[in-house]
């Protein structure tokens, strides 16, 4: 199980990588959204915004206004690790279980673009 800081810094790292991303490939896929990671085996839940500027950081306190967000990732610790330094397939662990999605249909097949 990693810790708290290797999920934050981990985080980190995915919204450098989404910086990285075509600006023309992120105007064409993204779509503002409101995003929240809960890492199931910490019990934390790190909160996102998704625009066209990129992705701002993660914090761990929720947004104002008490609204839920957009999209809901849930996954473990070590999952969320393996994810961002691209040793596990999004689709393989959606459809694995191993990562729960949230969403509307439309947002999935955006974030699978994405990631």
């Amino acid at each position: 199980m990693a810790s708290v800081e290797e999920c934050r810094a981990a985080l980190v790292k995915l919204v450098a990588q989404f910086d990285e991303i075509d600006e023309a490939d992120r105007a064409k896929h993204v779509v503002e959204r409101t995003v929240s990671c809960r890492v199931s085996d910490l019990g934390v839940v790190f909160y996102g915004r998704l625009h066209h500027g990129g992705l701002d950081p993660f914090v761990e306190e929720a947004p104002a206004g008490g609204k839920p967000a957009d999209v809901k990732i849930t996954i473990r610790s070590d999952d969320l690790i393996s994810l961002v330094d691209g040793e596990l397939d999004l689709g393989r662990a959606l459809f694995g279980g191993r990562v729960k999605i949230d969403a509307s249909f439309g947002d999935l097949l955006r974030l699978r673009r994405l990631l």
